[in-house]
């Protein structure tokens, strides 16, 4: 069986030669030599300003940190070492899948995309479940919520997701195709069904147990939060539930954009690719699948908008930075504007 990077730039008007369903397909894919390298360079540059941002305001603005930022701290550590790879893909697609960055930087960059996407998962897994035991078990979590946790479930967020795709290093190649060189995005032809069986495993553990978590958390928060209390004014709505509320769909849009549709499609396409469906399904299922990976990939950019939002301190923090500036170019532009007046009165 081919692999994606393999059979589908085949622009042709003759089928292959070979006798399966999907080497007789012809896939015309000239929207991926458009749409990938105009969306992947939107997310490199969007990604690289607000991630550089935000560890900026973590790092100098934001001691001590807190668990929630600590996670946070991770998750952008996590999203900026993905946008500094996407101006290899970048060229690589703009040049047609051609690849000449030699099979290291291939592993390099196509590890990278899938380190990003599952520390991400489990990092909003890890904030999710934070906020979770804050308000279903406020008096526990002063036991549990601690910094020094945090930072080893930090270590073992690395550690797993590392381990995790440790096997993707060995899958992912290049490969000679005619004068270009293809980085796969899966593996060889001949290791494809073996690579659909890993990555299979990889999204059971790392996608759909965090996000079966993420969903258990976030219906125990909401029954809670709807729940009224004595103590509050009945139409007030206090402000950490405000900032819960905040934080369930802030995540659950995350999901939504980013990480729920690329699963899906993505599980479809090695499905039909393994039981070999007819052209007409795989030419379907393979633009939806190349449509939702830039999606995949914009979780950098939306990481950070959960920093601003839900994040009472980094929004206060950010708010007082810019009010600092505000005010140092009113007092320059007032102290401009006095020298101005003495020279002409002078």
């Amino acid at each position: 069986m081919l692999s994606a990077e393999v059979f589908t730039p085949r622009i042709s008007s003759q089928p292959l030669k070979n006798s399966t369903v999907e080497e007789k397909c012809v896939f015309n894919e000239e929207f991926k030599f458009i749409l990938l390298p105009l969306s992947y360079g939107i997310v490199c540059l969007v990604g690289l300003v607000l991630n550089s941002c935000s560890l900026w305001m973590f790092i100098c603005r934001m001691r001590p940190w807190n668990a929630t930022t600590i996670y946070m701290f991770n998750l952008a550590v996590s999203d900026t070492l993905y946008v500094l790879s996407l101006p290899t893909l970048v060229y690589y697609y703009a040049d047609r899948n051609n690849w000449p960055f030699g099979e290291g930087l291939c592993k390099a960059v196509r590890f990278l995309f899938y380190a990003n996407l599952y520390s991400s998962i489990l990092f909003l897994t890890c904030i999710s479940v934070h906020r979770y035991v804050g308000i279903c078990h406020p008096i526990r979590s002063l036991k549990w919520v601690q910094n020094r946790h945090a930072r080893l479930v930090c270590v073992g967020v690395w550690l797993i997701v590392t381990i995790c795709l440790v096997p993707n290093l060995v899958f992912v190649t290049i490969s000679a195709r005619g004068n270009d060189t293809l980085c796969h995005d899966t593996t060889r032809p001949e290791e494809f069904d073996h690579y659909v069986h890993y990555s299979s495993s990889v999204m059971v553990l790392l996608f759909g147990i965090p996000f079966l978590v993420i969903v258990v958390c976030y219906c125990l928060m909401a029954k809670r939060l709807c729940k009224p209390n004595s103590l509050e004014p009945r139409r007030a709505i206090p402000s950490y539930k405000k900032r819960s509320i905040k934080m369930i769909a802030i995540v659950l849009v995350v999901f939504a954009i980013s990480f729920l549709p690329f699963h899906i499609t993505r599980t479809i396409y090695y499905t039909s690719r393994l039981f070999q469906a007819d052209c007409y399904t795989l030419n379907i299922v393979n633009v939806t699948y190349k449509v939702t990976r830039p999606l995949a990939s914009a979780n950098s950019c939306l990481d950070p908008i959960l920093y601003l939002l839900a994040g009472d301190t980094y929004r206060g923090k950010l708010r007082r930075v810019l009010d600092k500036k505000t005010k140092f170019k009113h007092i320059t532009a007032w102290n401009v504007g006095l020298r101005r007046g003495d020279r002409e009165t002078g």
